[in-house]
């Protein structure tokens, strides 16, 4: 057992709800809340249909010690497709959180690993499940951190937050540090090492990986409850990987990831922030507008540029996003599906944008997600926005009260505004020690119409 493993799993196995920070459980209890809404709003989505029926198809279980509904359905599967359907339904909403330093997401599979688990963990208290929300980023980001600067490639959330979902199964099923080490070995080895940026090339709904992810990561827990053996995960145990594990217990990441204001690629943000301060600061209108040059980094530019086809196109475009904001004010779900997609006012605009890279801007990310703003108007006047990071993370967080309400217009369509009010109240009231984790996630169990 190396010193890096040992203080992994006295982390996963041993520390308590009760000794981690309380701004810790409070980040994890509104970052539940914010992926929450998302795994709400994307349930009659054509990708998450498509999930949950293939898990039913395929991922089932006829032992109830390993099944578990899933979320938005109520259909009883295995505890990997329960946790990889919501996961790949979640994932093809970009809306959820994400952490900077791992170019990735975290969210998306925590918290349809925890809601698995769960069912079997009855009594699992409040303060318990944010625990084991907290265990799962802690682990996933630390892991995705050690990969992408230890190889060649940029890989997806999934690759990464296997070992995240791992980490929680040890945790709520009491596994052993052998298991856990197994489980972790097993998970890495078999995780989806996806390239993003081919997704970004073709978006699709591949996305970030998160589905894949979630299904290896369960099942290489429960393989490893059952005695599988798997290498030691070398994210964790190659000395190359042990820096990113001496902060584990002391620097909290929980506490310092981004919140999505819209449910576009993240590397878009900073750009439509760019435009919203100029349009805000000089009270445009898209009607007076002529022309927008933005400028930022490599991988931003490489968002899909023209006008989208599918809601995977228009999640991954920086021009229609932009375009989009300009015309209506905000970025809804319905403006990334459906007619949104072929709304001729955002078609018109999204003709004036051009996307150029900036050195400067490169230089900046993964730390940062830059973007500055040139508008010209019809009248010949030209306002710049000047050096914009994306708002949402650390360095300009959204306020407790924001992340609620956008909790309650994502889920209000689905659940309706009195329910999306009483189940962010129940969230976030998970910190209290009196609180059951079953007790709030029931109303997520409703039947969803299937199209198998």
């Amino acid at each position: 057992m190396t010193e890096t493993f040992a203080r992994v799993a006295e982390f996963v196995l041993n520390r308590p709800a009760d000794q981690m920070p309380d701004s810790a459980r409070e980040a994890a209890a509104l970052m539940l809340l914010d992926t929450l809404g998302i795994v709400i709003a994307s349930t009659p989505m054509e990708a998450g249909v498509i999930a949950r029926d293939t898990a039913a198809l395929l991922y089932g279980s006829t032992d109830p010690a390993f099944s578990a509904r899933m979320l938005c359905d109520g259909r009883r599967v295995s505890l990997a497709g329960a946790a990889y359907a919501a996961a790949t339904q979640t994932d093809n909403l970009d809306g959820h959180d994400g952490y900077n330093p791992t170019k990735g997401h975290i969210g998306v599979v925590v918290v349809p690993a925890l809601c698995a688990l769960a069912e079997h963990c009855p009594d699992l208290s409040g303060p318990d499940a944010l625990a084991a929300v907290i265990t799962g980023y802690e682990i996933a980001g630390r892991a995705g951190i050690a990969l992408h600067a230890t190889v060649s490639d940029y890989h997806t959330s999934g690759a990464w937050n296997a070992l995240g979902a791992v980490a929680m199964a040890a945790r709520l099923r009491g596994h052993s540090p052998d298991q856990l080490g197994q489980g972790l070995g097993i998970a890495e080895y078999h995780g989806p090492r996806s390239q993003m940026m081919r997704e970004i090339a073709n978006p699709t709904m591949l996305h970030d990986g998160s589905g894949w992810g979630a299904l290896v990561g369960m099942s290489a827990a429960i393989l490893a409850e059952r005695g599988f053996t798997g290498a030691p995960a070398i994210t964790i145990e190659e000395a190359r990987a042990a820096p990113f594990w001496q902060d584990l217990g002391t620097f909290w990441q929980m506490e310092h990831q981004y919140v999505k204001p819209y449910p576009i690629c993240r590397w878009a943000h900073a750009a439509i922030d760019g435009l919203r301060t100029v349009m805000n600061s000089h009270g445009l209108t898209h009607h007076q507008i002529a022309r927008v040059e933005i400028h930022s980094f490599h991988e931003a530019v490489q968002l899909y540029s023209g006008m989208p086809e599918t809601t995977s196109q228009a999640q991954y475009s920086l021009p229609f996003a932009v375009s989009t904001f300009a015309v209506h004010g905000r970025i809804g779900v319905e403006h990334i599906s459906g007619d949104g997609l072929s709304d001729p006012m955002v078609a018109d605009f999204l003709s004036r944008i051009t996307v150029s890279e900036s050195d400067r801007h490169n230089s900046r990310f993964p730390a940062g997600r830059w973007a500055d703003v040139q508008v010209t108007t019809h009248d010949g006047r030209v306002f710049r926005s000047g050096d914009i990071h994306a708002g949402g993370g650390p360095e300009s967080p959204m306020s407790r009260q924001d992340v609620i309400d956008k909790f309650v217009e994502f889920s209000s369509p689905e659940i309706g505004e009195s329910a999306a009010k009483n189940l962010s109240r129940a969230v976030l009231n998970l910190t209290d020690p009196g609180t059951r984790f079953s007790d709030m996630v029931q109303p997520l169990y409703r039947s969803a119409k299937s199209s198998a």
